[in-house]
């Protein structure tokens, strides 16, 4: 499994706030009516999709609990900002 759960709530943090907006365009009495139409199929483009990833993080971590998915732990090595890692310049 690529995703991870904290790569997972983040998409989730992020299509919530999507579908919260989305809901607003779908609700202004100020705009028309396809444009309301059209905000109205991508709410629910986005809410199939908040669906989606809230399951799939369920899913993670029910594994998690039940010790039948354990998660590796990728390691960061930053190389910029380090001068061990500058190839001199060369003239």
């Amino acid at each position: 499994m690529a995703e991870t759960i904290g790569s997972l709530a983040d998409k989730l943090s992020i299509v919530e706030l999507k579908v919260y907006h989305m809901r607003e365009q779908v609700e202004r009495r100020d705009a028309d009516a396809a444009h309301r139409a059209r905000c109205a199929d991508r709410l629910a483009v986005l809410e199939t999709q908040r669906d989606d990833l809230a399951a799939e993080l369920s899913q993670l971590w029910r594994g998690v609990e039940e010790g039948s998915y354990r998660p590796k732990v990728y390691r960061q090595f930053k190389m910029y900002n380090d001068p061990r890692y500058r190839i001199p310049e060369t003239k």
